[in-house]
């Protein structure tokens, strides 16, 4: 067991668009119109979504370009939250007016110059925007990056959900994806009482599995690659079940039956609630 450190996810942006370039490519009329798990979104509703994020990083990130005033002061994580849906709606209402083959060319365009982007990032400089659900005020580029590539991955999982084509599940695109959300533990359990030294072990299984641990330290709760063996509680789950409760594509209590929890019951609840997306459950 070791210290929790950096995901280091900018070399598969090439790779994640290409397979979302081929993927609404072969898409028809009709798979453009179907609901996704993404709330009132239709595929072609997150499709959008996914344009708008990589014209944000191009815009604010690489060209440094002003960020637009928020409607309301953004105090704290519920103020946070409602500015970017506000702005998410307005975009994908906008949006509306783009058809299908247009957005698969803009979205040509953009994806390769956010991934040449990301890969000249010195990963360990300040990123411009803090990670939110893992609760930093100030975050390395490894892990916004990371955050863009979870944020791209689970967007093309609704779209391929919706229309009935493949999941990215292979373990090149997945344990990344499970391994930048285990940094939400911490913050997650920010509020779970428990003795200094006392651990949880989270081990995901599958393909693209892995094991992690939290321990309770002084200051806080601290993340660890690999599975502690004085646990005093045990988190089982498999990689597709992690995924969806990470990106709040199942409910905490569906997935409570497909979760195996050993131990002090109590502190392995909490795992049912932790969030890898801006989001409340």
């Amino acid at each position: 067991m070791e210290p929790a450190g950096a995901v280091f996810t900018a070399h598969l942006f090439r790779g994640l668009h290409a397979e979302l370039m081929a993927l609404l490519r072969g898409l028809s009329a009709e798979d453009w119109e179907k609901p996704t798990r993404a709330g009132a979104w239709r595929v072609r509703d997150v499709a959008a979504h996914v344009l708008d994020g990589n014209l944000r990083k191009l815009t604010f990130h690489r060209d440094g370009g002003p960020l637009p005033p928020p409607d309301a002061p953004v105090t704290d994580y519920a103020s946070l939250l409602a500015h970017l849906n506000a702005l998410n709606a307005d975009w994908v209402k906008a949006a509306r007016r783009i058809g299908p083959r247009v957005l698969v060319d803009l979205l040509a365009v953009a994806g390769p110059q956010v991934a040449e982007f990301v890969e000249g990032l010195d990963p360990f400089a300040p990123a411009l925007f803090a990670v939110a659900w893992a609760g930093q005020d100030v975050s390395p580029n490894w892990l916004d990056t990371g955050r863009e590539y979870t944020e791209g991955w689970h967007h093309q999982q609704q779209i391929r959900e919706a229309v009935g084509a493949p999941l990215l599940t292979q373990r090149e695109w997945l344990f990344p994806v499970l391994d930048v959300s285990m940094r939400a533990l911490p913050f997650a359990y920010r509020d779970v009482e428990a003795d200094a030294g006392q651990a949880v072990a989270f081990l995901i299984t599958g393909e693209a599995g892995g094991a992690w641990s939290l321990r309770r330290e002084a200051g806080g709760w601290r993340l660890f690659v690999g599975e502690v063996e004085t646990a005093v509680c045990r988190v089982t789950v498999d990689a597709d079940m992690a995924w969806r409760i990470f990106f709040k594509a199942i409910a905490p209590k569906e997935a409570e039956s497909r979760v195996r929890i050993q131990g002090d019951t109590r502190l392995g609840q909490a795992f049912l609630g932790t969030l890898a997306v801006m989001a409340r459950r």
